[in-house]
């Protein structure tokens, strides 16, 4: 087994043993869980193909194997199903051990910090990653500000977003230090925290952002068809 694979085995092992908690009680809810994760993985994963075709970032052949779909190999392709699938599990421990608190924004400021995002996105049009991050951020903020505003005035989104960036910086490094995903430098700002390109917080905040948008109204419609 290759060392992608197995990074994917550990980012998934907590969430998948832990489930089972009778307060969080996670297994009731992957039939909404993995749902969303189709949804993400759908919008994500042409994504993913179209970057690594164009040469913004390739994989090291020497930790994913030989197989690949499209550029893609089998750990690459298993990520957009176990990210979102761990992303979600903390969204609702959160949700289970916290006391929802209301954050009160404009939706005019969500508006506004997406269009800004945009703008800032065309100035760096040359560097493909920086642009497309930027851009993918923008749409997570514009959708969820239009269809969800009560979302980004949650605590319980935002903790679980911090929270996520915890198993991020670890797992992450490891793919980038290896480095297991190699990154084009003329396709990206250059900045990085330890090994990790700057533009990747921004990719994980559209990726989970996106799952937790998808999956909340999923979850409502669970709860209401289970009655």
């Amino acid at each position: 087994m290759n060392l992608y694979l197995w990074i994917i085995l550990a980012i998934l092992a907590l969430p998948l043993v832990l489930s089972f908690d009778k307060k969080v009680a996670y297994v009731r809810k992957w039939p909404t869980v993995l749902a969303a994760t189709a949804i993400v993985a759908a919008v994500f994963i042409p994504w993913d193909i179209l970057k690594t075709a164009a040469g913004v970032w390739g994989f090291n052949k020497r930790y994913v194997g030989e197989f690949a779909f499209y550029g893609l190999p089998a750990g690459e392709l298993l990520f957009f199903v176990v990210v979102p699938f761990a992303c979600i599990f903390i969204y609702e421990v959160v949700r289970a051990y916290f006391r929802e608190r209301t954050m009160r924004v404009s939706r005019v400021v969500w508006l506004l910090a997406a269009a800004a995002l945009v703008v800032l996105g065309l100035v760096f049009r040359h560097q493909t990653y920086t642009l497309t991050v930027l851009v993918s951020v923008a749409a997570v903020l514009l959708l969820a500000a239009l269809w969800q505003p009560e979302m980004l005035g949650s605590f319980h989104f935002w903790l679980a977003i911090a929270l996520s960036y915890i198993p991020f910086l670890i797992f992450n490094g490891i793919l980038t230090s290896v480095p297991l995903v190699v990154y084009n430098d003329a396709e990206i700002w250059g900045g990085r925290v330890y090994t990790i390109p700057v533009e990747d917080f921004f990719y994980s905040f559209s990726l989970l952002g996106l799952a937790i948008l998808v999956y909340r109204p999923l979850r409502r419609l669970w709860v209401r068809e289970r009655a």
